[in-house]
């Protein structure tokens, strides 16, 4: 019987329950799941370190026993083979997530015909949530407290606390 290994990436920056969502029901449907953090985003100037976000997720999942935490530079298709993974796992909340994640659905599929796609939705009570929207809505005094777990409301907490002082 072959072991399926799927590949979840994204910038997380932060973990959002969306995210947590998506790993633990993933986790569920394939032997192992890998959370691949990319390094160098496009995405602007990240409001957590690389490690910092490593550790989040590490600790949030820590009582998933089939998930681990990478972190990874250039092609997904190619951090993907060179961790044994033959799926893609992908969250789609909206119509504009399926729009980028089917371009890049099709470009994985070109630069690797033999690496699937999976796409998920998540919660429904989740699905507007976004880490863009949670750093913009906890900036300007908002409450996030139940869109993140515990831990990365500590966090950015402190990140509050450490950018006024």
């Amino acid at each position: 019987m072959s072991t399926v290994r799927a590949i979840y990436p994204g910038t997380f920056d932060p973990l959002t329950n969306g995210h947590l969502d998506l790993i633990a029901r993933g986790a569920k449907i394939v032997d192992h799941l890998v959370v691949a953090i990319l390094r160098n985003s496009e995405k602007g100037e990240p409001l957590f370190t690389v490690p910092e976000r490593a550790e989040m997720i590490a600790e949030a999942t820590r009582s998933f026993g089939n998930v681990s935490v990478i972190t990874f530079d250039g092609l997904l298709v190619e951090c993907a083979r060179s961790h044994g993974c033959r799926a893609v796992l992908r969250g789609i909340r909206a119509i504009s997530d399926y729009e980028y994640e089917f371009q890049m659905a099709m470009m994985n599929r070109k630069l690797d015909p033999a690496l699937e796609t999976l796409f998920m939705l998540p919660a429904e009570k989740y699905t507007y949530v976004s880490s863009r929207l949670i750093k913009g809505v906890f900036r300007l005094g908002g409450d996030v407290e139940t869109l993140v777990p515990p831990l990365v409301m500590e966090r950015l907490r402190t990140k509050m606390l450490n950018s006024a002082g």
